[in-house]
């Protein structure tokens, strides 16, 4: 019954399961500690004062005086160790320091020259004295094998051990992927992340928005779970697809959706963990990848940040150019397209930079489409709210579809920001639910800055940011093509004065109109100072920065200017970025920096008139301002009425309360 018993209990292996295997793991650091104490021992392991060096003459006169007990001399090192009789040894104290006398022998020691005769000056040194005070003389020849073998291999073997530590430790910080562990020897395997198949939990449901791009990867999810149906009728699924867009849009957790709702095996690697300080490590490590890759048919090889590794490659060899990195491209080029088979493997990268990639790398057959993540829209941050506010503690009867037309050109990791800086606002506040007010206060951090208002302003230049930012407010309102404001501030935050927030019209295409509007309502500000102060000041850089750069985009880029004509110098491929000269002649370069200026002059004056009509609503405003601090639309519908044209933000939020 016994054996009966065992035998049940066995596993199919013949192994008990309930047997816990323990494994001994050896630690190498107490190995290095026991080898440092070693040699700290072998140093420092003599007590007392070391043997002190004397000369020959001084052995001598030792010896005729009858105060050396015993000699010990090695021919061939010509070095000789004398020990003082016990007796005698007191009056020897001052060659020692501090007249510490060693307590062990030998107690000195001396050099002689290779043409010294030991046997003979022994002899005749001891035939001097009484047979009974004889010294006793031990000579021999030292045959040092121990101390060569060590001379040979101790160094070596201490570069060994260290050599070993340093690549364990370095394994360890490369470690986390398929080749992370095991040293050296594995520096050129793949450090990609693997999520088998089942553990990937994210889907499209978790993809909150990204209509179009969902469509787009449709395809290969569909490809990934049924590939007869297209394999029957000749068909070939792209073995590549590049997602583009601005950062922060989703375009790592799409790759992941998709992987997740086909339900196969996903790796993830960034570019730059191809590019090592070694020479053809990144190399190796996508021969690595694209194996492992193939050895879990289908799957999805998903590399971010693909710029890292994909750019262009130079054509100035050592001038530009970075050997690894383009050997790496190319192994790249070559497994992605090569005589070898990839069937079952779908490459998904993200960049944020398609325009420096390799042509190489965008041709048909690797990359065959590109896949662009936008800015999500009105509807699209609607959903992504309603994504990130799935934990969160939100008022009663709170109204989302506020929050996401309050949020225009936010990215879906700029909307996550909001949520999570709207909660801790509200803990800060010891609230039990989040608020809207809480909402508002974060998108205001978010995109202004922390409010600081310990910071020492003043009164004149209070009274002078006051009057720029109503002069921004008073134009933005009054021109119909401009982006009507939402709110205005002189409370200070980050590294401004003062802040105004505006509701921006999501469109597509923008008129020359529409363009010169926005530019009079930026240099608002700077025209109200000339009004109210007869004088200038710092406060409109930012302003002027981008009054400039709007007004050289118009005539360089967009062909907004009928003297430069229908040109334009835009680059989108990035190609002159490096280039030492203008795509235009010194003629023209006067010619487009004349009518730059033109459009400033004139955004400058439809300003200037704009401020002057509405005189006495600006400076009621800029009163308001300095008693309040901050001031919305709905007082500037009390000054200057309903706004004409354009978005009206009052209307927008009564229909939304």
């Amino acid at each position: 019954m016994a054996e009966n018993t065992d035998n049940n209990n066995q596993g199919k292996d013949g192994k008990d399961p309930k047997r816990k295997v323990v494994r001994v793991r050896i630690n190498f650091s107490w190995f290095y500690l026991l080898l440092i104490f070693a040699i700290g021992w072998m140093l420092f392991s003599q007590n007392g004062t070391s043997p002190a060096k004397i000369e020959w003459a001084e052995v001598q006169s030792m010896f005729k005086a009858g105060d050396i007990k015993e000699i010990h001399f090695v021919r061939n090192d010509y070095k000789g160790t004398v020990t003082v009789k016990p007796d005698r040894l007191a009056k020897y104290s001052s060659k020692f320091p501090g007249g510490e006398v060693p307590s062990r022998s030998p107690h000195f020691n001396f050099l002689v020259s290779a043409r010294f005769d030991a046997e003979k000056e022994f002899g005749e040194l001891n035939a001097t004295l009484p047979e009974a005070d004889q010294v006793k003389i031990i000579m021999e020849n030292d045959a040092k094998a121990w101390v060569d073998i060590l001379e040979w291999l101790i160094f070596p073997l201490l570069l060994v051990l260290m050599w070993i530590f340093m690549f364990r430790g370095m394994s360890r910080n490369m470690g986390g992927g398929a080749g992370g562990g095991g040293g050296i020897f594995n520096v050129g395997k793949s450090t990609g992340k693997l999520a088998e198949k089942g553990t990937n939990d994210v889907t499209f449901k978790d993809v909150a928005g990204l209509y179009g791009a969902k469509e787009e990867v449709m395809e290969i999810v569909d490809f990934l779970k049924n590939p007869r149906k297209y394999t029957a009728l000749g068909g070939k699924i792209p073995k590549g697809a590049l997602l583009v867009g601005p950062p922060g849009t989703g375009k790592t957790l799409l790759a992941k959706a998709v992987a997740g709702e086909a339900n196969v095996p996903f790796f993830s690697i960034s570019g730059s963990d191809f590019v090592e300080m070694f020479v053809g490590v990144g190399a190796s490590r996508v021969r690595d990848l694209f194996k492992q890759a193939k050895e879990k048919a289908p799957c999805i090889v998903f590399i971010d940040e693909i710029d890292a590794e994909g750019r262009a490659r130079s054509k100035n060899a050592g001038f530009t150019s970075n050997d690894e990195r383009e050997n790496t491209l190319n192994q790249l080029l070559t497994e992605m397209d090569g005589f070898g088979s990839n069937s079952g493997v779908i490459i998904l990268a993200a960049t944020n930079r398609a325009d420096i990639l390799d042509k190489a790398l965008m041709r048909a057959g690797r990359f065959d489409r590109q896949i662009h993540v936008d800015l999500p829209e009105l509807r699209e941050r609607l959903e992504i709210f309603k994504v990130h506010l799935r934990g969160i503690k939100l008022a009663p009867g709170f109204q989302i579809d506020f929050l996401a037309k309050q949020t225009p050109g936010f990215s879906g990791a700029d909307i996550a920001n909001v949520c999570n800086e709207a909660a801790l606002i509200a803990a800060r506040k010891n609230k039990d639910v989040v608020e809207k007010q809480d909402f508002l206060d974060a998108i205001d951090r978010i995109v202004g800055g922390l409010e600081r208002k310990s910071k020492i302003i003043t009164a004149e230049e209070k009274n002078t940011i006051a009057h720029h930012e109503a002069g921004h407010a008073t134009v933005s309102w009054l021109l119909p093509n401009a982006n009507p404001l939402l709110k205005v501030t002189i409370i200070p935050r980050g590294q401004s004065l003062g802040a105004a927030w505006y509701l921006p019209e999501e469109r597509q295409l923008t008129t020359t109109e529409q363009m010169m509007d926005e530019m009079a309502a930026t240099i608002g500000g700077r025209v109200a100072e000339e009004i109210v102060n007869g004088r200038i000041s710092t406060g409109a850089l930012s302003d002027l920065e981008k009054l400039t750069k709007q007004a050289y985009a118009m005539v360089t880029y967009f062909g907004m200017s009928e003297k430069v004509g229908n040109l334009s110098y835009y680059d989108s491929t990035g190609s002159r970025d490096m280039a030492f000269s203008k795509p235009y002649s010194e003629k023209t370069a006067e010619l487009i920096d004349d009518e730059v200026k033109r459009l400033i002059e004139q955004a400058h004056a439809t300003a200037l008139q704009v401020l002057t009509e509405n005189r006495e609503g600006f400076e009621k405003l800029a009163q308001l301002l300095l008693e309040r601090e901050v001031v919305f639309s709905e007082d500037l519908e009390n000054i200057f009425g309903p706004r004409k044209g354009g978005v009206d933000p009052n209307k927008m939020l009564r229909e939304e309360a």
